[in-house]
């Protein structure tokens, strides 16, 4: 049996916070914990603690810990261990400053700058939309340190959030509550250290995107899973008739369907498992955004007015739209996946299997 969930439990753990708790708050609790340095990258330990944290927190706390466990620390393990052991202490949190103003999913066009030199660096540019911007102790910050688009133009750098120069913003935006989202503008920042080696920084990211992604689909599936337990429970006591909303064959087919999108991107997670890499990540990423798209687009219909409640599925549903957003947009991960088309047919194929012959 896993030792994930050695008390103090798992579930103790969050129970113990309220409700409201932000993404800070939980990564703290879990940190005192020791259930991050337990969790790791096993795609088992990070499905269920994903799925703890979603039944009890808004989406905007998930996110919070889900880019922290998934990204910031295999990304850290490459630094100081006094500053990833802090991390996964729950001591600091990190907020992943990769993207720019305009330059989306593709890193490569990114325009914040950092100059490396024998005594420290001078950083300058702007970040976009990152997730717990205003509630971090240290930015991750991806800049280029020499011109060009080349993948080894890139470098990874850790900035102290109270560094002089350092000016951050709350998001405009009623969604996402508890995930700290806010913009960051680097000023001539010359606080802060390389982590990895210069030029590495696209590479490292790269090599870190297939667990990124994976819990992207944990995610999605502990998500859809309670989305559509909670209109069953609905469906199932609204009267309709002498009967239930539930007994209506058009409500169980839509139903139905969603159950069937929802079993095929959690088996997809499951056979990728800890053998993810950058075809079979893309496939997990489009197959998460557009499932999640479907399921609560089908339960918001199902759940009627009551959909339009106060946190209501509407409004999740809103929220969910970040799966086809973060982490690159659902065309930029299909085009990987095409990029692999006969590979992956090929791997279909019973004839290009081993086994019996």
């Amino acid at each position: 049996m896993s030792d994930l969930l050695v008390a103090p439990s798992l579930t103790g753990v969050l129970n113990g916070l309220a409700a409201s708790a932000s993404g800070r708050d939980v990564w703290r609790a879990l940190g005192r914990a020791r259930l991050i340095e337990q969790v790791g990258t096993d795609p088992d330990r990070l499905g269920r603690l994903l799925a703890a944290v979603d039944r009890r927190f808004p989406v905007g706390t998930t996110l919070s810990v889900c880019v922290q466990v998934a990204t910031v620390l295999p990304i850290l393990a490459d630094g100081p261990a006094e500053i990833l052991h802090r991390v996964r202490a729950g001591i600091d949190t990190i907020a992943l400053a990769a993207t720019d103003i305009g330059s989306g999913s593709d890193l490569t066009a990114l325009r914040t700058e950092v100059r490396l030199g024998d005594d420290g660096i001078d950083l300058t540019g702007d970040k976009r939309w990152i997730t717990n911007a205003t509630t971090a102790d240290a930015f991750l910050v991806l800049a280029r340190h020499k011109a060009g688009r080349h993948f080894s133009s890139f470098t990874w750098v850790l900035v102290p959030a109270s560094a002089p120069g350092v000016t951050v913003t709350p998001a405009d935006t009623p969604l996402f509550e508890g995930s700290g989202v806010g913009h960051i503008s680097f000023d001539h920042v010359c606080s802060g250290q390389v982590i990895g080696r210069p030029g590495r920084g696209l590479a490292t990211f790269a090599r870190h995107i297939g667990t990124e992604r994976l819990a992207g689909g944990l995610w999605s599936v502990a998500l859809c899973r309670r989305v559509l337990a909670d209109t069953l429970e609905r469906l199932s006591t609204r009267s309709y008739g002498e009967n239930t909303l539930w007994h209506l064959d058009s409500v169980r087919q839509r139903f139905a369907e969603c159950l069937v999108r929802l079993r095929q991107l959690d088996a997809l997670t499951r056979t990728v498992g800890s053998r993810i890499d950058t075809t079979t990540a893309a496939l997990v990423k489009a197959a998460a955004a557009s499932t999640v798209d479907h399921v609560l687009a089908e339960c918001a219909h199902l759940q009627g007015a009551d959909g339009f409640a106060a946190d209501g599925v509407q409004h999740l549903r809103a929220q969910a739209g970040l799966f086809g957003v973060g982490g690159g947009v659902t065309e930029v991960v299909l085009s990987t996946v095409a990029d692999d088309a006969l590979s992956l047919l090929r791997g279909m194929d019973p004839e290009c299997s081993p086994g019996l012959g």
